[in-house]
């Protein structure tokens, strides 16, 4: 097969490469409202009274329900609530250990001398589901192995985030949904059916995900060259300057004006970790400086260039917070203007040395198409042949079958070259179903760099790229 040294290792391991991958650094990117036992749900389940709430009332979440208890004496309390501890009783807020009352619901008259460990209804039904060492530690500690029945209220503070939204959305229809976090920020993508119930949704991911302070929804698919996209706050303050950590580096930027993907930080390492000190990076598409700023933390020179004015100018305050804006040289240019300018110009310099020359082209909706500004770039090839030839990362997004020869032969048709043998392809990420991002990585041929092509000229016109969430 054609492309067989470049793609073979992938397709051997195809069938892992289509399980999405769930990106969690973080700090920066969660999950929530994921699936729960039918068995759990069923016995917190809210007041059906709720569903179809738009505005959400805390108050209507209360209820009662009834628990099974052990009576534990308060001298071997502690040991004995640590033996029990996979069958005791864990909502949020939800005190496990509580005092014992008389039916007429005045404290016992043994109040100090015992106390009640609240244990999991799904686990404890009777005397008999205790396991062999909890029932040798009740025996130890002198328990009876008695159930009782206590009556537990419960409230808006004690219910998970997917209970009450399972309670309120339409019965029957998915509620299973996600968001990235980006910093303060809770990034959500609703479907349709849930947009009604948007502005509960949000207030909810606020009060059960300390730190979230704002939730914003995106209302529209990018279409804009700077790859930002309108949101919507649907809960919380309307503050969209995030402040993250990835990978041991700060960043500061306004989410609304810029694309920031949490999903990317372990990408972002990974092409790090290639770098040398000495090393210069060429960052074509380089945003708030995800992969410019631990480069130059590494010890590289980077040049790094952002069509979006507010991508540039937060690449340049966020060089400064890390202490290495003398270390990277910034641009505010259209991608092909850039590498046929600036680069154009350092290129034969730094082929002259002994240090790698790495390119990043991180915008994966268009970046394969980009390629074609190196055709030709360094005009007639010189009497002195450069070896030191840049190695250049190039991202893409696929919905083939076979992403990996996808990915190749695209670059290969911007190129106008072979690849064959001279590549490797990294599966990034799984955007969605049948739809994958891929890193394809190769020494840029030397005669694609030199006149063999036609130089083309720069096209002054933007460009527009997909979803940004992607």
């Amino acid at each position: 097969t054609k492309h067989r040294s470049c793609v073979s290792l992938f397709q051997k391991v195809n069938q892992f490469a289509r399980i999405p991958l769930q990106f969690s650094t973080l700090v920066q990117s969660q999950k929530t409202m994921t699936d729960q036992s039918q068995t759990d749900l069923g016995l917190y389940k809210p007041p059906p009274t709720v569903r179809g709430m738009t505005e959400l009332d805390r108050a209507a979440f209360s209820q009662t329900v009834s628990v099974p208890a052990i009576r534990i004496p308060t001298n071997v309390l502690n040991k004995a609530v640590k033996s029990l501890k996979k069958v005791a009783l864990q909502r949020p807020g939800l005190k496990r250990v509580v005092e014992e009352h008389s039916e007429d619901g005045n404290k016992d008259s043994s109040e100090g001398e015992h106390r009640l460990l609240l244990l999991d209804p799904n686990s404890i039904t009777s005397a008999d589901s205790f396991g062999g060492e909890e029932a040798e530690a009740l025996k130890a500690y002198g328990v009876p192995q008695e159930i009782q029945k206590y009556e537990l209220q419960l409230t808006y503070e004690n219910l998970k985030s997917e209970e009450i939204l399972r309670a309120v959305l339409p019965e029957g229809q998915d509620v299973t949904s996600g968001f990235s976090r980006v910093g303060h920020i809770a990034h959500m993508n609703l479907r349709d059916h849930q947009l009604p119930y948007r502005k509960l949704i949000g207030q909810v991911i606020i009060d059960k995900n300390p730190g979230i302070t704002c939730v914003v929804n995106k209302t529209n698919t990018i279409d804009s060259t700077y790859r930002n996209f309108q949101m919507e706050v649907l809960a919380g303050e309307s503050n969209m300057v995030a402040k993250v950590r990835e990978n041991g580096v700060f960043y500061e930027f306004d989410f609304s004006h810029v694309y920031w993907n949490p999903r990317l930080s372990t990408e972002h390492e990974r092409i790090v970790s290639l770098l040398q000190r000495g090393d210069t990076v060429v960052d074509v598409f380089a945003g708030v400086g995800p992969f410019a700023i631990p480069a130059a933390r590494r010890g590289c020179e980077v040049l790094a260039n952002d069509l979006n004015p507010e991508s540039f100018r937060w690449l340049q305050h966020n060089a400064k917070l890390n202490k290495v804006d003398r270390k990277i040289t910034s641009f505010n240019m259209d991608g092909r203007n850039f590498i046929r300018g600036p680069v154009e110009e350092r290129l034969p310099a730094l082929m002259k040395g002994s240090q790698k020359i790495h390119v990043v082209m991180n915008l994966p909706a268009l970046a394969l198409e980009f390629l074609d500004a190196f055709r030709g770039l360094l005009g007639p090839e010189p009497d002195q042949s450069l070896d030191n030839l840049p190695q250049v990362h190039c991202y893409g997004f696929s919905k083939e079958d076979d992403a990996q020869r996808d990915v190749v032969e695209r670059a290969e048709a911007s190129l106008k070259t072979s690849l064959q043998g001279q590549c490797s392809v990294h599966l990034v990420r799984n955007v969605a179903p049948n739809k994958e991002m891929m890193c394809v990585s190769f020494t840029l041929p030397r005669g694609v760099l030199y006149s063999t092509h036609t130089k083309d000229k720069p096209n002054p016109k933007k460009q527009k790229c997909e979803d940004p969430t992607d």
